[in-house]
């Protein structure tokens, strides 16, 4: 949170692209807190939302829509000019995508990244592969994807993703990665080596000279 509010206090119209998820929520309602202390600090903050599930409602409550809007955007008063996110249902993924492309090249470079840790190394829904994709991108989702907390009280099931590619991730400014929850010892042993390969996502922000990785000690002992 500290490092949030430090680069606003830098620069106030930060670009803040946002995952969701139990791995930031607990920064965001720090982040809530500290709007109503000082919330002339969030004025001009822009948010851009990481990456959705696909093929459901957007008032879907399991939706990364829902949960940022609950979580961030209401909190701090986001007003709608100030943010972009994907669809949840559009009639054409791929056009859905492309629309979000363009904003992000429009609005680059993002400020700061927020990042969670997937238990198979994913970022957004870039998922483990033989390559990786650039840009924004229609994703097929891993089945340990689909076991996602988000996904299990859900009412339909996502029949894709729709995310930020890697090389969108990589040209923010500076990247947050948050590793917390349960089922993740593995693969955060696995990030920690500097070694990089497509088939661990995250092991790409070893490319990235801008990294902050924050890691809960109660993941290393699952």
């Amino acid at each position: 949170m500290d490092l949030i509010t430090q680069a606003l206090h830098q620069k106030t119209d930060t670009l803040l692209c946002a995952a969701t998820g139990n791995s930031p929520l607990k920064t965001y309602q720090l982040l809530a807190e500290v709007y109503e202390q000082q919330p002339i600090l969030f004025e001009q903050l822009g948010i851009l939302k990481l990456d959705e599930w696909g093929g459901i409602p957007m008032i879907e409550p399991q939706t990364c829509e829902s949960f940022l809007q609950q979580h961030l955007l209401k909190p701090l008063q986001i007003a709608a000019g100030r943010y972009a996110g994907f669809h949840s249902n559009p009639t054409d993924p791929q056009s859905e995508c492309n629309r979000m492309q363009t904003i992000i090249t429009k609005q680059q470079p993002v400020d700061l990244c927020i990042l969670g840790l997937g238990k198979n190394g994913h970022l957004g829904f870039n998922e483990p592969a033989d390559f990786l994709q650039a840009h924004c991108h229609v994703a097929v989702l891993s089945e340990q994807t689909l076991q996602h907390s988000m996904v299990q009280t859900m009412q339909s099931k996502p029949a894709y993703g729709m995310t930020l590619g890697m090389r969108d991730i990589l040209q923010a400014k500076k990247i947050i990665l948050l590793v917390t929850g349960n089922g993740k010892k593995q693969v955060t042993e696995q990030l920690l080596k500097p070694e990089v390969s497509t088939w661990l996502p995250a092991s790409l922000l070893w490319l990235h000279s801008e990294v902050e990785c924050l890691v809960d000690q109660s993941v290393l002992k699952d």
